[in-house]
């Protein structure tokens, strides 16, 4: 007797942007798996580029998330891939509408919101996978095996640095999306939540505290050179020697401009550019996101940890030091060793071991091969029969947001915060998620 063919997941997004256009050409590599079968944006060439990666004659193409969640559901997944205002409207309409999600982090822009995702996730029985891809990394995966090895022992203390890169920083948090706080979300949310979930998924407890400092320091009107215009092709006297310069998107920085604007022509670029947030002088826009934050959390099990976000280094780096033995590794170990890891005995003695991990990317590095990580889990996480397991998993997510939006707070307000006490609607209690299991529908399957 023949075994039954594997199963195909049908997949359907909202919004046609880079992420779920690197979600959609890493899905599409992999036909035995994967069905892109619909998509919705208002931007046609968004939705003709979509419509091409998946090779699907009978691929639709709907120019509003109303039109594709008025249809009878057309998929098994959608992929929620819009701004982050977007997310919670969205989300929970795309899971009343019977779908499970592949959601783009943040969860939503809130606490209250991010926490009304995940209640209406318990409530209808839906599977949600936030798009944490450095978990789903070889690097983050070796360095838990490792923890959890117990080859360091009790795990003290870790220290991870999230070096954003001047240019991106520029790019998508003093010209771009995310450069008011208040019309987004909070930076330390929108950059680092997938760093404080590798933290809390690494500290493999609750975080109970929060402080944080930091500010904008560099990207202010203080800093702008003598005569330099609003926008840089207006003609600016230390454009030629000006890093943030807006002529390198027509340049070497072209790779940026393609996520934010459509046209090719050069003629058209240029014009884009100086009507448009992109062409702005760094020192010269209404940006009010942090260019440098460090979060100091405790947690349950009494370990400390820290997280560095910084605009003025690139890559990301971490230490963990253990009552056994230490690790570090990322962008720093690897320049200096050719390693992605190094570990230590506590004393220091035996040498050290040099742990070269690579990327399986599929060709694809995007987040240290998060990305193509992330579609391979996909597919375990919608189809195996555990929902409570991926349920966890969610929760977890949103208690790495609850850390993130703490720590915007703690900075702000220049204080200390109990997580205990901050906010948190939906609590781990024994006695909610009884309440939640008595209303608690399955997915049907298509």
């Amino acid at each position: 007797m023949s075994e039954n063919p594997p199963r195909i997941l049908n997949i359907a997004a909202i919004g046609c942007g880079g992420r779920t256009r690197t979600y959609f050409e890493l899905a599409a590599r992999k036909k035995d798996r994967y069905r892109l079968v619909a998509a919705a944006d208002p931007n046609r060439d968004r939705l003709e580029k979509a419509r091409a990666l998946s090779g699907n004659p009978g691929f639709k193409c709907f120019q509003s998330d109303e039109a594709i969640l008025r249809e009878p559901r057309l998929a098994d997944v959608m992929i929620i891939g819009t701004q982050d205002s977007a997310h919670r409207e969205q989300a929970i309409a795309a899971m009343e509408a019977g779908y499970d999600l592949l959601l783009e982090k943040p969860v939503a822009c809130s606490l209250e919101d991010a926490t009304a995702v995940e209640a209406a996730a318990r409530r209808l029985g839906r599977r949600v996978m936030v798009c944490h891809v450095l978990r789903y990394t070889a690097f983050y995966k070796k360095v838990k095996a490792i923890i959890d090895s117990g080859k360091l022992g009790r795990i003290i203390s870790m220290n991870a640095t999230e070096g954003v890169g001047a240019w991106h920083f520029a790019h998508s948090y003093v010209r771009g999306h995310w450069s008011v706080q208040s019309k987004s979300s909070p930076t330390i949310l929108a950059k680092c939540c997938h760093d404080l979930d590798i933290i809390r998924w690494l500290m493999d407890a609750p975080c109970e505290s929060v402080s944080s400092h930091g500010g904008l320091s560099h990207y202010r009107v203080e800093n702008a050179p003598s005569d330099a215009p609003d926008h840089c092709l207006e003609g600016c006297p230390v454009g030629e020697r000006c890093f943030f310069n807006a002529e390198r998107y027509l340049s070497d920085q072209g790779k940026w401009l393609s996520y934010v604007c459509d046209f090719k022509d050069p003629a058209d670029q240029r014009g884009w550019l100086l009507r448009s947030p992109w062409g702005r002088c760094v020192y010269r826009s209404d940006n009010d996101a942090p260019d440098h934050q460090v979060v100091a959390m405790t947690f349950a099990n009494g370990g400390t940890a820290s997280l560095t976000m910084t605009a003025f280094e690139s890559g990301r780096h971490l230490e963990v030091f253990g009552t056994e033995g230490r690790l570090r590794g990322g962008e720093f170990v690897l320049q200096a060793t050719g390693s992605e890891i190094v570990v230590n005995n506590l004393d220091g003695e035996g040498g050290e071991e040099a742990i070269k991990v690579g990327a399986q990317s599929e060709g694809y590095d995007g987040h240290l091969g998060g990305d193509a990580g992330l579609i391979d889990a996909l597919y375990d996480a919608m189809c195996h029969d555990d929902y409570e397991s991926n349920a966890a998993s969610l929760e977890m997510a949103i208690h790495s947001h609850q850390i993130a939006f703490a720590a915007a707070r703690a900075l702000t307000n220049r204080e200390a915060i109990s997580l205990r006490d901050f906010a948190f609607p939906h609590s781990n209690s024994s006695s909610a998620r009884a309440a939640d299991s008595t209303t608690r529908t399955k997915p049907t399957r298509l």
